[in-house]
């Protein structure tokens, strides 16, 4: 019975597997992930503590992608935020965040996908966290951000250059919104 042509799986179903014995599945794992690079900027302090308004927080994001290995891609996700009261800057944060993946077998076509719409969706709840506890230790109620479709924007971008007949985007930019 071993010797038929499909191995029986765990549920007891015929399958096939690769005459050589070789692993051809699709996999992505994240290897690590850090703090790239940070800075949190409070420029007009003690002043603008005692101001009664609310902040009008801007939230902008980049991500890129590099490959750093064989199989092996470092994404970048750099989130910056400036928040004003009564026009002033009542804090400033600048935080890339990254991650090294390393991506066996994927094909071609869904590598850029990945990297710029599936890697920054993982590594967004980590940078989140960094980035409200940095405005909650900057005097500020944390900034909790919205969960962001990556994905989305990176198909809508990507749309947006084919009409357009620009290459195809190596990089995804948005604007999360003012509050």
């Amino acid at each position: 019975m071993a010797e038929q042509e499909g191995a029986m799986d765990a549920a007891g179903t015929q399958g096939t597997t690769p005459g050589n014995g070789e692993d051809t599945a699709p996999m992505a794992n994240v290897v690590t992930q850090y703090v790239k690079d940070y800075s949190f900027e409070n420029p007009n302090s003690p002043a603008i503590y005692q101001t009664q308004s609310a902040p009008a927080v801007d939230v902008q994001f980049n991500i890129a992608a590099s490959q750093v290995g064989d199989e092996v891609h470092e994404v970048v996700l750099r989130i910056e935020v400036k928040a004003d009261m009564d026009g002033k800057t009542a804090f400033l944060v600048d935080l890339s965040y990254a991650g090294v993946f390393a991506l066996r077998n994927i094909p071609a076509e869904h590598l850029q996908p990945f990297l710029l719409g599936e890697a920054p969706r993982l590594l967004f709840p980590f940078a989140r966290r960094i980035l409200a506890d940095a405005v909650r230790d900057g005097g500020f109620p944390p900034l909790m951000l919205e969960p962001i479709d990556f994905s989305g924007l990176y198909y809508q971008q990507q749309m947006q250059a084919a009409q357009s007949g620009d290459a195809l985007p190596g990089e995804v930019d948005g604007t999360v919104g003012n509050a």
